[in-house]
């Protein structure tokens, strides 16, 4: 991120693990989809988001974008959370004081939370734009084609 944020616009991210991973996961027709909630205008972390994004799309992942305020409006909660097969919960737990990830809960037998995060999901997804729309719609800049 440091060095998008000096105008370095190289592609290190694509060198590792998740990039070829997702690519063979969805090959074989597995689906890789998430929406992002971002706050109009972006901060810098989700500037760089909205950037190295390109490489999961390309990748194979569905990635979709909503304005925080349109979450709101929606009553979306907001937690950050996975849903794995529309069966398995993990909800991730970050530090108050500076976002930082300090944990996950792994929650599987628990259904009605279950069935309302999957809820959530769609409902959000419904709402969600797609790369180019979100940016485009939001006139957010330096984030790349």
């Amino acid at each position: 991120m440091a060095d998008f944020l000096a105008g370095e616009h190289d592609d290190k991210m694509r060198e590792g693990w998740w990039l070829p991973n997702v690519s063979t996961a969805t090959a074989a027709g597995r689906r890789f989809e998430r929406v992002r909630v971002v706050s109009i205008p972006p901060s810098d972390y989700s500037r760089y988001g909205l950037f190295s994004s390109r490489h999961n799309i390309a990748a194979g992942e569905d990635i979709r974008y909503l304005a925080r305020t349109t979450a709101q409006e929606l009553d979306l909660p907001s937690h950050d959370y996975w849903l794995f097969d529309s069966r398995r919960l993990v909800r991730m737990h970050f530090d108050d004081s500076d976002d930082r990830l300090v944990g996950v809960e792994v929650i599987e037998d628990e259904h009605e939370q279950i069935v309302l995060h999957n809820y959530w999901r769609d409902v959000a997804w419904h709402h969600a734009r797609r790369r180019g729309d979100f940016v485009a719609e939001h006139a957010i800049r330096g984030v790349g084609d």
